[in-house]
């Protein structure tokens, strides 16, 4: 696969975040090269959400870092904490992070909730699944318990992103938790769950195709390794490719096309340099290894992926939405027919820490703003 060092990049006109949103209200149009839009809120004053998904009622849940799942009404209005969600480490980047509904929620009311989970002074992602009964979580099942020979007292690079495929399968991230830039990174081993994707039944029991299911001494539940911290994790639902973003250091943060088995080289190949200026690896492409279809550095600071799938903004159809925090904008990408990027433009700078992209279906791009802690959405104007 190519890489696609430097792509042009168009920007969008940038409105100051205080237009955008005073009042509650769409103050601004802003025009892309592409399409027209106003940014309405759906709810703000959060703290530090992460995840959102939409129930089938219109409402919408949305994770707070801190350890607390809302609900956001159709006007807007915040319910108080959700009761029953599990305790979270909620130190450095840890604490209650991505949410996802089953495909099948509104026959079996599943929901997904990734989290740092802590034992003592030490934590790892987990992942739980119960159901919302009036304002509790209820009917909680463990999906996936992190090893606690893993866990580490580090507060770094949990992941974590969830995705099912529509096959009955959950994709889930999680992060090397920060440790050392060498070839000892547990990204690179297989006998552990660190700086990987993996792969799970919906109900947390792990595939017998999974690649590395019988080779002796390996984490069965591994789909892909030498990842690094990835935040983003989608499928394009025209092609069934899964997509994956993930932060690098000082520069090198990376989208990936997965492929099973495969190692996409971190700590071993990397655009990216220690924080200190020093040299991690002398290689940015090696044999053996998978490479980045686009890379940015200096880093963007790189968040949620989402394809948008809806027929309110016609000429974004099928386009990639990327999220960046350190930089705070989102980036729009078109893909050619070889999965290689062939343009790129900015939305939204310098408008806040974008955290999160959805695409619901109805039409409307959804923004999670980690700072401020707002979630808005993209409705487009002819004005």
């Amino acid at each position: 696969m190519k890489h696609s060092f430097i792509i042009p990049f168009a920007v969008a006109v940038a409105v100051p975040w205080v237009s955008l949103v005073s009042h509650g209200h769409a103050q601004e149009v802003i025009a892309s090269e592409k399409e027209k839009f106003k940014v309405e809120v759906l709810a703000k004053d959060l703290k530090n959400p992460w995840g959102l998904v939409k129930l089938p009622d219109g409402r919408f849940l949305v994770t707070e870092r801190p350890g607390t799942v809302r609900i956001i009404g159709p006007n807007g209005e915040l319910s108080e904490p959700i009761t029953g969600v599990p305790e979270v480490f909620a130190r450095g980047q840890g604490g209650l992070l991505d949410v996802e509904l089953h495909p099948d929620y509104a026959t079996n009311g599943w929901i997904y909730l990734a989290y740092s989970a802590n034992a003592g002074e030490k934590s790892l992602t987990k992942i739980v699944r119960g159901k919302l009964k009036e304002n509790a979580f209820v009917d909680q099942e463990v999906i996936f318990e992190p090893p606690v020979s893993e866990m580490t007292g580090g507060g770094n690079h949990f992941g974590v992103r969830m995705e099912f495929d529509g096959k009955g399968h959950l994709f889930f991230t999680i992060g090397d938790r920060g440790n050392p830039a060498t070839p000892e990174n547990p990204a690179q081993r297989l006998d552990n769950v660190l700086g990987k994707t993996h792969r799970i039944f919906d109900d947390g029991r792990i595939p017998e195709d999974n690649p590395f299911y019988d080779r002796g001494g390996s984490a069965r539940t591994i789909w892909t390794y030498g990842n690094r911290n990835a935040q983003g994790l989608k499928i394009n639902p025209k092609t069934g490719d899964l997509w994956e973003v993930e932060h690098g250091p000082r520069g090198g943060d990376e989208l990936n096309l997965l492929k099973k088995g495969a190692n996409y080289g971190w700590p071993l190949v990397t655009f990216g340099i220690n924080y200190q200026g020093t040299i991690i690896s002398d290689k940015t492409e090696a044999e053996g290894f998978e490479s980045p279809v686009t890379h940015w550095t200096p880093s963007i600071g790189i968040g949620a992926i989402d394809f948008y799938t809806g027929d309110k903004f016609p000429s974004w159809k099928g386009n990639l939405f990327v999220t960046a925090l350190a930089h705070q904008k989102i980036i729009r990408i078109v893909l050619d027919e070889k999965n290689e990027v062939e343009h790129q433009e900015i939305l939204l700078e310098k408008t806040g820490r974008i955290r999160d992209v959805r695409d619901f279906g109805d039409g409307y791009l959804y923004l999670v703003y980690d700072t401020p802690g707002q979630v808005v959405r993209l409705v487009p104007t002819e004005t």
